[in-house]
């Protein structure tokens, strides 16, 4: 494939970005570093989805305006994705006006085709889910049959597009195309609903005004366009559709990732919309599933949503990359388990692959200056060389099928192959009986091979493959792809002393508030009531900062040594760098969460958590006694 183009969805800004978000765009940019690596030209987007109903009643919730509260949870997405190195090439917002303009021409292409008309809509619409549904369709109480809110009676003009028009296009869409959809099981649900009968789709509203108007030449102010419609053109409008753009030629290459949640909209709604344009359709809709944390559906009134920057900032961004895309099957619903990612940090990521890294360059400081000759390794050590082609095969075929979890398993069985050889032939037996050669071409497989892990990791963990290249002394890049995995080509290295990869991760506890973000602000009707013997567990102290200092290799850290009235000073990490400096901290008194199991944030130790209040404004004041206490008084 010499073109691909790949894009996760536009995340709706109603909240800011989990877990769920960081997985759909992890995986997008793994599979666009693969296919730019691999020597296609490559274009791959992300951004917001910001108009509909949900956002102006958020927005008026906040006293806001809808363009104001976007404009700042759109910045939070991208600052998000910029700070995890996304390779996106275009990060759009449907607030954009070339999106507005791109829109308004799709509306008036299917219009002008006959495949919009207006009439009068009366149905019950989920504002939480931007869906309108049956009677027939809702649970029980009139609630909607997605999320489970109450739903409302909609009546009102509209435009409707003909999506019965094209159920029988679509079966034979389904029919003909066995990977239009992925994985296979998500297709059969997609095929069934369309088999059970399409009904036209409701496409404007007029009973709110946050969304893209109708085309001037309908004449029709006071309708906005149902915001999935909107959402869905933001795919065409990143190639520039409709300045009908040079970057449009890399529409026959199109892969879509997407939650299962949202796979109905783009596996039927959108093919329709495409076909009505007389675009072709999309090589590949892959839904993925949901994750959950130690066992439980994350809810943010249980404190449990995972929190991705914090997630990554404690366990670093390429461990965090790792365990998404290796820990679950594509197309199947995940558990974050801190203790399985310690886990695998310390069996698969330290042991395995850190280990390998460290005893090969050993191996050469020791018996040729860091000098890796290739010669010999072929005839010696051929059998392993077969094994790990087997394994590179199995992982680029698992990759283009977007199995994440199988190509990150075939490579690690490349990495224990490689320890498993230095285990069997003892190099260093092979040195004391006289046979350096022996020796030396064994550490020529195991740098081989690792050039080869290195390459094939590139697109999930790109900074660990950079600093084997750099340690072995080779490059990431297309020609050493095309020599090292496709050519199977052996070479020569200069190696060179390097730190440990990955650092084993001593504290393995089991939950953290370190990943999660803080549950959010109930009303005494919304919050789960608790004993005063369950509040009598928390132990809260007013203590005195000593020293303050910011973390270094963090933005957000502060590092604390706190006077809570005991023998010595707590330290305390907290991330609140960007509200306050380390200089206006010093001698102010805090209140502590005192009895916080000890947790280590970026390898230091944090011993408890310093509670603050944030307003909807997003200032963030730290909590405190009206008048300065004896360190390490009780409050409570």
């Amino acid at each position: 494939m010499d073109k691909f183009y790949v894009t996760t969805p536009i995340y709706y800004v109603n909240d800011v970005p989990h877990i769920g978000h960081a997985y759909s765009t992890i995986i997008a940019d793994t599979i666009a570093r693969y296919h730019r690596l691999n020597g296609a030209e490559t274009y791959f987007m992300t951004g917001t989805d910001e108009h509909g109903q949900k956002i102006e009643q958020a927005a008026a919730n906040k006293g806001k305006s809808p363009k104001q509260y976007a404009d700042e949870i759109s910045a939070k997405f991208k600052e998000l994705w910029d700070e995890f190195e996304i390779s996106y090439d275009y990060f759009i917002r449907t607030t954009d006006e070339s999106h507005k303009l791109t829109a308004q021409l799709a509306f008036e292409k299917m219009y002008e085709k006959g495949d919009i008309y207006k009439g009068e809509y009366e149905g019950f619409y989920c504002v939480s889910c931007e869906t309108f549904f049956t009677q027939t369709q809702l649970l029980d109480g009139g609630c909607c049959p997605d999320c489970g809110r109450p739903t409302t009676v909609v009546k009102e003009e509209s435009y409707f597009f003909a999506l019965s028009k094209y159920e029988d296009a679509l079966l034979k869409w389904y029919e003909e195309n066995d990977e239009c959809i992925v994985p296979k099981g998500k297709k059969n649900e997609v095929v069934s609903f369309v088999k059970g009968g399409l009904k036209d789709l409701s496409i404007t509203r007029t009973s709110f005004d946050w969304g893209v108007k109708l085309p001037k030449s309908l004449n029709e102010p006071k309708h906005v366009m149902y915001v999935w419609l909107d959402a869905l053109i933001n795919y065409l409008t990143t190639l520039g559709y409709a300045q009908n753009d040079a970057k449009m030629r890399f529409w026959d290459y199109t892969t879509h990732i997407v939650g299962k949640d949202i796979l109905r909209f783009h596996a039927v709604y959108w093919p329709a919309f495409l076909l009505s344009l007389g675009l072709p359709l999309p090589k590949r809709i892959a839904a993925h599933g949901w994750w959950t944390k130690d066992g439980e559906k994350m809810s943010k009134s249980k404190g449990n949503v995972v929190n991705p920057h914090l997630a990554a900032q404690t366990y670093g961004l390429e461990a965090f990359r790792y365990f998404l895309l290796r820990e679950v099957p594509f197309g199947q619903d995940g558990d974050f388990s801190e203790r399985a990612l310690v886990e695998r940090i310390n069996s698969e990521l330290a042991n395995g692959l850190g280990n390998l890294l460290s005893r090969t360059v050993g191996m050469s400081a020791k018996y040729s200056d860091y000098e890796i000759k290739q010669s010999g390794a072929r005839e010696l050590y051929n059998a392993e060389l077969n094994e790990a082609k087997t394994h590179i095969n199995a992982a680029l075929s698992s990759l283009e099928g977007l199995s994440t979890n199988r190509y990150l398993e075939e490579i690690f069985k490349i990495v224990a192959l490689a320890n498993t050889a230095i285990a069997k032939y003892e190099p260093w037996n092979l040195i004391k009986q006289g046979e350096k050669d022996k020796a030396n071409a064994l550490v020529a497989l195991c740098a081989n091979l690792l050039s080869r892990i290195a390459l094939l990791l590139a697109p999930a963990m790109p900074r660990t493959a950079d600093k084997i290249a750099t340690t072995l002394g080779f490059s990431i890049d297309t020609n050493s792809f095309n020599r090292l995995i496709l050519k199977d080509e052996l070479i020569s290295f200069k190696a060179s002393q390097t730190a440990a990869l990955f650092e084993k991760v001593e504290d393995k506890q089991a939950f953290s508030p370190a990943t999660t973000v803080q549950a959010e602000p109930q009303n005494e009707e919304q919050a789960d009531e608790i004993s005063i013997d369950e509040f009598a567990k928390c132990l809260i102290k007013a203590g005195t900062v000593l020293e303050c200092e910011a973390v270094e290799g963090s933005e957000k850290l502060l590092k604390f040594k706190i006077d809570l009235g005991e023998k010595e000073p707590r330290q305390i990490l907290s991330g609140i760098a960007k509200y306050y400096t380390p200089n206006e901290l010093i001698g102010k008194q805090v209140c502590v969460l005192a009895n916080l199991k000890p947790r280590k944030i970026m390898k230091q130790l944090s011993q408890g958590m310093i509670l603050s209040a944030k307003d909807d404004d997003g200032k963030l004041t730290l909590l405190s006694t009206p008048t300065k206490v004896q360190n390490g008084a009780i409050i409570g």
